[in-house]
């Protein structure tokens, strides 16, 4: 998507992917700086190494505790992370609603995308969290954080194994599924169909391929559904203004992802 972009508004410039072994994070930044590189997006593994790397970090980027974008700038490194941001415009483009008083349920919150969008559903203010995950220990921990830095949010901590899970599930507004279940075509659903009603937006972070089993779940149940080709999109959206602020041409870059629904 940046590529059609950068070319749509004259940028004479070249999005490219590069390799880094873990650990040299840091070092590749820095020679990408000095090679004169404008900006990078940074990915799985390096998103908490890149983190450490940055010069000055925007506050949510701390508050999520991971960098995937960074900005070269007189030989500083700037870093941000669209992942949460990103989450809530999928949100409202998707069902047309905000995050603000949602009741939410995120599934696989252990992960790096759980952490960021849970951060994110309490910066926006949502009435109910609830961080649900195969082990209690990383949610644990992310919800003591966040309850720290939000003392008004309403969080709670739940076991996917839980005989608790489906009513508790029930009763939120939003399901959204980070966990890696759905990645292979013959994947399980991480939560039961018993989870879903016909009243809830069910939003799923994989976009390869378009229709998981959670998804499908949910359009059992006759609730309203999405995949995460649309964070996708304005993950890299923000990226793209923050390179060149306001010049990101959304449509173009929707049609150059088109490759991947």
């Amino acid at each position: 998507m940046h590529q059609p972009a950068l070319d749509a508004i004259g940028i004479h410039g070249r999005y490219i992917k590069l390799e880094v072994p873990v650990g040299r994070v840091a070092e590749a930044l820095q020679k990408l700086s000095d090679l004169g590189f404008h900006g990078a997006n940074i990915t799985v593994p390096h998103k908490f190494a890149a983190l450490d790397a940055c010069h000055e970090v925007d506050l949510a980027a701390q508050q999520i505790g991971a960098v995937n974008t960074v900005r070269f700038r007189e030989g500083e490194i700037h870093g941000w992370n669209t992942d949460g941001p990103g989450f809530a415009a999928a949100i409202r483009e998707e069902f047309d609603v905000s995050l603000q008083e949602k009741r939410v349920m995120i599934v696989g919150a252990g992960g790096g995308a759980g952490q960021a969008i849970a951060t994110q559903c309490a910066m926006n203010e949502v009435a109910w969290l609830v961080l649900a995950n195969r082990t209690l220990e990383k949610v644990v921990v992310l919800r003591d954080s966040l309850s720290k830095r939000y003392p008004n949010l309403r969080c709670e901590c739940i076991k996917l194994d839980d005989d608790q899970l489906a009513g508790v599930a029930r009763q939120c507004q939003l399901l959204v599924n980070t966990s890696s279940l759905g990645l292979r075509a013959d994947d399980e659903s991480p939560i039961g169909v018993d989870c879903f009603n016909e009243h809830q937006m069910v939003y799923d972070t994989i976009y390869k391929p378009p229709l998981t089993a959670f998804l499908r779940h949910g359009l059992m149940k006759k609730a309203s559904v999405a995949n995460g080709f649309s964070m996708l999109l304005h993950q890299g959206v923000l990226a793209f203004d923050l390179w060149y602020p306001t010049m990101a041409p959304l449509e173009i870059m929707r049609k150059g992802l088109g490759s991947v629904r």
